[in-house]
């Protein structure tokens, strides 16, 4: 169990998922300053559609908005060369920008993604792959 602080994290969208799901070992983050991108919003509004929650968007969009923090053409092309230079590891575009925009924000990233467990400036927690 971590200490609990107001810290502030990027939250991956695995996390949000994780979090919907009930996960409880990301109960100590929900009080945390999150911030995401319309890219993690469209990615939760593939899950709930998946989940055949799609009843349930616009309720999420709402909640999750006011969190959402703008980036301009210059993370645009620091994700694309870090896409790039982990291709192997086929991360995906909105990871590559969450992950830099938790850096530029001097926050941590956090995520259940394990592509990211040994990286720098991550915050990695197990998901409950429910």
């Amino acid at each position: 169990m971590r200490e609990k602080l107001n810290n502030k994290y990027f939250f991956d969208t695995c996390v949000l998922i994780e979090i919907d799901k009930g996960n409880s070992k990301f109960e100590d983050y929900i009080n945390d300053h999150m911030i995401i991108t319309d890219l993690n919003i469209m990615e939760l509004i593939f899950y709930l559609l998946k989940i055949e929650k799609g009843e349930e968007i616009e309720e999420y969009v709402n909640k999750f908005s006011p969190f959402v923090i703008e980036y301009d053409h210059h993370i645009i092309i620091q994700a694309a060369k870090m896409k790039f230079k982990y291709k192997s590891e086929k991360l995906s575009f909105t990871d590559c920008i969450g992950y830099l925009l938790a850096k530029k924000h001097n926050c941590k990233f956090l995520t259940s993604d394990g592509k990211f467990e040994d990286k720098d400036n991550v915050e990695f927690v197990k998901s409950l792959n429910l």
